[in-house]
């Protein structure tokens, strides 16, 4: 047996798109999808399910309010409550596919509903939501090797590490994940941003994902950062931050709601059929 699947990325951060009517990998096959020498290769799994029939109660409520939704799996099979990069690249699907038209429509997501905006061409926007600052009194702790920094916990739901570095080397190779203490603050994880101020309003960061490793972008590592920075540079309140990520560039925005947009390319490379599912 076969299964279709499409290839994208969006600032180098790849996906295997599993459109609608595919079958609900389980991790084991999400991880065989993933394998870059072995697989189709990918830093996650997208699949389209309509909203009212995801398996999960909580998102069949948002049927309402969106039709489809983004079941995201990250590259070692566990699940994510959000993925920005992945939404662009979802909604790009949909688009192309007939599934939705080009404008404003939302999609559902394990993080909630998400809007957002995409025309024929160009770059994709979606709203990421508002930030939300750790409430422990002890700031965490990222270690790699014999070097660790003072972090800022961001959630976009998915939980952020940001560091502010000299220079993007500083943490070295990044083969493994980053030590983040106290474990408390991020029981099932969490994506650590190394990031360098590069100008106004500007700023370059490397990124570990959770469930992947170093990726070439990460959109709501982006986002993360970009709160970060704001932050630390006093920003007004509705604002707008260039984010160079090794994969290429992201533009976020805060408006004047205080929801925070992530802007950025969503591109297919490839479609076919596998036998991974089987």
């Amino acid at each position: 047996m076969t299964a279709q699947f499409r290839k994208g990325h969006g600032t180098g951060n790849d996906f295997v798109l599993l459109p609608l009517g595919s079958p609900d990998p389980d991790p084991s096959q999400v991880r065989r999808l993933t394998d870059r020498r072995t697989g189709i290769g990918g830093d996650g799994v997208l699949r389209v399910v309509r909203t009212p029939d995801a398996a999960d109660p909580a998102v069949q409520a948002m049927a309402g309010r969106a039709a489809y939704f983004m079941d995201y799996r990250n590259a070692d099979g566990s699940l994510a409550e959000m993925c920005g990069n992945g939404a662009r690249v979802f909604a790009r699907h949909l688009v192309q596919t007939g599934h939705e038209q080009p404008g404003e429509f939302a999609v559902a997501t394990r993080g909630g509903v998400r809007r957002i905006r995409i025309a024929e061409q160009g770059d994709v926007a979606v709203e990421i939501g508002r930030a939300e600052f750790s409430r422990l009194r002890v700031a965490p702790v990222v270690q790699v090797g014999e070097r660790s920094w003072s972090a800022v916990a961001v959630f976009l739901p998915n939980p952020h590490a940001v560091v502010f570095v000299d220079d993007l080397t500083a943490a070295g190779p990044l083969a493994t994940a980053p030590v983040v203490a106290p474990d408390q603050l991020f029981p099932e994880g969490v994506n650590v941003e190394f990031v360098v101020t590069v100008g106004e309003r500007h700023v370059a960061m490397r990124v570990y994902e959770r469930g992947v490793g170093e990726t070439h972008s990460c959109g709501t590592g982006a986002v993360a950062a970009m709160v970060v920075a704001a932050a630390r540079d006093e920003a007004p309140a509705a604002t707008t931050y260039t984010v160079d990520v090794p994969g290429g560039r992201l533009q976020v925005r805060r408006d004047d709601a205080g929801l925070l947009w992530l802007h950025g390319p969503a591109e297919f490379v490839a479609e076919g059929t596998t036998s991974l599912l089987d």
